[in-house]
Order: structure tokens, then C-alpha cells, then sequence
């Protein structure tokens, strides 16, 4: 009986200790998007959803017990904690760059509306110098 034990607590810590590297992880993501290293930030994500697909199933085939239970469900809401943060943080840099995008565009607009009167005026400027030369 003591064999199943020893396997069911060695899965039993794999499993908390795959969570836990999973917080360290999202906690280092939150570091990064606090710092606005967005570059960082997405490296980190990529390696992210490797071990959330690892864990997923690490935990289909884990039973914990009762104290178990409560380290993985502590180890849950820190993750989530940091997540929601992460999640604010990358919405405010989206809308940040929309607003950034929405000058650029109305910029270029005034561009293509005015740059061609420009020209005009230049043209006629020049003639205009070049009459006042001849007097």
C-alpha cells in the first residue's frame, strides 16, 4: 500500500510544483508589462501556453488530496491575480496605440489633403519671384 502512496505524492507534487512554475512565469510576465517590455512580454507568453498545455495534462491525470486541494487552489488565484494585471496592462498599451495609430492616420490624411496645394502654391510662388526679378 505504501508503493501508491509514494507515487500518488511524487504526481501530487509534480503537479504543484508544474503550478508553481507556472506563477513564477505569469509573475515575471507581469514584470515585464509593468516595465513595458512588450517584447519580453510575448517571448514569455509563448513559453507560457507551453506550460499551461503541460499542466492541463499533468492535472488530467493527478488526484490531490485535501491539503493538495488548497495549495493548488492558492497557487490558482495568484496566477489569476497576476493575469488580470497582465490583461489591463495590454489593453492600456492597445488603446494606447489605436490612439497613436488614429494621429498617424489623420496626419496622413491632412497629408494627401494638402500636400497637393502645396505643390500649386510653391509652383506659383516661383513664377511670382521669378516676374519680380524681370521688373
Amino acid at each position: 500500500m505504501a508503493a501508491p502512496e509514494a507515487v500518488r505524492d511524487i504526481s501530487q507534487q509534480t503537479l504543484l510544483d508544474a503550478y508553481e512554475k507556472l506563477l513564477v512565469r505569469v509573475n515575471d510576465m507581469h514584470e515585464f508589462a509593468d516595465a513595458e517590455q512588450w517584447a519580453e512580454l510575448i517571448e514569455q507568453r509563448s513559453n507560457y501556453v507551453m506550460l499551461v498545455e503541460e499542466l492541463r495534462e499533468l492535472d488530467a491525470h493527478v488526484t490531490l488530496d485535501a491539503a493538495g486541494k488548497q495549495r493548488k487552489t492558492e497557487l490558482i488565484e495568484h496566477i489569476l491575480e497576476h493575469d488580470v494585471e497582465i490583461r489591463r496592462r495590454l489593453v492600456a498599451r492597445r488603446d494606447e496605440l489605436g490612439r497613436l495609430i488614429g494621429v498617424t492616420q489623420r496626419q496622413r490624411d491632412l497629408h494627401r489633403a494638402y500636400a497637393p496645394q502645396q505643390g500649386a502654391y510653391s509652383a506659383f510662388d516661383v513664377d511670382a519671384s521669378q516676374n519680380k526679378g524681370a521688373s
